[in-house]
């Protein structure tokens, strides 16, 4: 009963440890990105290059997160390389599972535009100076970068601690409504808004469950970002400052539009969502079977059992005794006929 009684009282101290650490991360990252944010302000204003501000302060909030992430890993006295903290480990279907991610989150967003170009919502203006096509790459690398540091930020490090102090389904359904909740204070967020975004961090977290990594989830979001924001130019969780060569307008009822916030007000977004769990789960079959399923360890503790003692004697009687004459089996007829003999009648 004390052994049990210690167990117990083992595995609370290490839930407790868990959720400290979880906290504290969220804590860095909250105290990172603001941090990271006056340090890309000021080099901008500094070297007046205004546009390179959103891709500094992802940049200079990655870096915060390596950092402190790596420091709240080695107080909870957990041996891992840098990769692995942050989420990316070194396989060789990264690339394969950023891709497939990436295919997925086209996919959804194109699903969740159609019945807006079914139902004539939006007028779409091209923008083709050269200008327009420098900030197209601008804009590219600034939400690769920011997609990243918005992975590792919720489900990098804090869900996998998450997760060992509450379980899986607890750790994603929380860090699902933290996720859906701190895009509540973008522009023109609304209760639908924030519900897709629920539902958004759902798919992502699935992502990492499926996986184990953030390869997958990090492509996902970084192309329905960019699907959303450059290829049909519309807003972005409410923000309008990634259209550059394709500019859209919108213009019918919110539900269908998602209005100034985006498609991701939008009810078909939500049910574009859901679609994409389904396939997300059948398409990462292969990843789960080999990074996520624990390998069937035997148990128990091998056996010999000894003979009897009789059995015993008897092997060492038969072992000692001596050999047997050989006993000749001698032919019953005359083997001394020649084969030319002819038989007798």
């Amino acid at each position: 009963m004390h052994a049990l009684d210690m167990t117990s009282s083992g595995r609370r101290s290490e839930r407790t440890l868990q959720l400290a650490l979880f906290f504290t991360s969220g804590i860095w990252f909250l105290a990172s990105d603001a941090l990271a944010g006056r340090a890309a302000r000021g080099i901008c204003e500094r070297f007046s290059v205004p546009l390179a501000r959103p891709l500094l302060t992802s940049l200079f909030l990655l870096f915060l997160l390596a950092v402190g992430f790596s420091m709240l890993q080695a107080i909870g006295k957990q041996q891992a390389s840098l990769r692995e903290t942050l989420g990316l480990p070194k396989r060789a279907t990264a690339g394969q599972e950023w891709s497939v991610g990436a295919a997925l989150g086209w996919g959804m967003v194109v699903l969740a535009v159609i019945p807006m170009a079914l139902a004539g919502a939006f007028s779409i203006q091209l923008w083709l100076q050269p200008r327009a096509f420098g900030l197209l790459l601008l804009n590219l690398a600034t939400l690769l970068v920011a997609a990243l540091a918005e992975e590792i930020a919720f489900r990098g490090y804090p869900y996998r601690r998450l997760i060992e102090a509450v379980g899986p389904v607890g750790a994603t359904v929380g860090l699902s409504l933290l996720f859906g909740f701190g895009h509540a204070f973008n522009p023109n967020a609304t209760w639908t808004s924030v519900v897709v975004t629920v539902l958004a961090g759902l798919v992502l977290s699935l992502g990492w469950l499926r996986t184990h990594g953030l390869w997958l989830p990090w492509g996902l979001h970084f192309a329905w970002n960019a699907s959303i924001g450059v290829l049909f130019g519309l807003p972005v969780s409410g923000m309008n400052d990634f259209s550059s060569v394709i500019q859209t307008r919108t213009f019918g009822r919110l539900w269908l539009t998602g209005g100034d916030y985006g498609p991701e007000n939008a009810v078909f977004t939500a049910v574009a969502l859901v679609i994409g769990i389904a396939v997300l789960v059948r398409v990462t079959r292969g990843y789960a079977w080999d990074y996520t399923f624990k390998p069937i360890v035997p148990g128990g503790y091998p056996t010999e059992v000894q003979p009897p003692a009789a059995h015993v004697a008897m092997e060492q009687e038969a072992r000692t005794a001596s050999a047997g004459a050989l006993v000749q089996i001698m032919p019953t007829t005359s083997q001394s006929r020649s084969l030319n003999d002819e038989p007798k009648s």
